[in-house]
C-alpha cells in the first residue's frame, strides 16, 4: 500500500489497538481536528453530503508539492470529525501525487468496520474521493 509516512503511522496506531480502544483512538483524533484558518469560511467550502453529519472540506492545491487540507465538522459529530482529522493529519502538506496514490480503501486497514456502520465508513471514502477529484 502506498501511504505517506504520516498516514502510515496513523494506520499502524489503529492496528496496534483492539476493539473499543480503536473507538477511543478515533475520539482522540476527533478532538485534534484543527480550527479553520481565519481566511476560510465554511460557506466557501465543499460539502460532503455522503457523510452522515455535516462535513465541509477545502483543498488548497495552489502548490501541488504541498497540498493543504481543511475540514469543518461539528463537535457533536465525533466519528466524522475523527475521520476528517485522520485525513488532515495524514495528508496535509503532502504532494498531490502522494495523495492521489493513496488507495481509495486505505481506511479498511484502520480496523473500524466491525465497530462503525458501513454508512459512516463510506463518508470517509467520500472525503478522500473528493480530495482526489480536486487534485486530478
Amino acid at each position: 500500500m502506498s501511504l505517506p509516512a504520516e498516514l502510515a503511522e496513523i494506520v499502524a496506531d489503529f492496528k496496534a489497538v483492539d476493539g473499543q480502544d480503536k473507538l477511543q483512538l478515533l475520539l482522540e483524533f476527533s478532538s485534534e481536528l484543527p480550527e479553520l484558518p481565519s481566511h476560510l469560511e465554511q460557506a466557501a467550502m465543499e460539502p460532503v453530503p455522503e457523510c452522515q453529519s455535516p462535513l465541509f472540506l477545502d483543498v488548497d492545491a495552489s502548490d501541488r508539492d504541498e497540498v493543504r487540507l481543511y475540514f469543518s465538522a461539528p463537535a457533536e459529530a465525533p466519528t466524522t470529525r475523527g475521520f476528517a482529522s485522520i485525513l488532515q493529519q495524514g495528508l496535509d502538506g503532502q504532494s498531490a501525487d502522494a495523495i492521489l496514490a493513496v488507495p481509495d480503501d486505505f481506511y479498511a486497514d484502520l480496523g473500524l468496520a466491525a465497530l462503525i456502520s458501513p454508512l459512516r465508513l463510506r463518508g470517509m471514502s467520500a472525503m478522500l474521493t473528493r480530495i482526489k477529484r480536486r487534485l486530478s
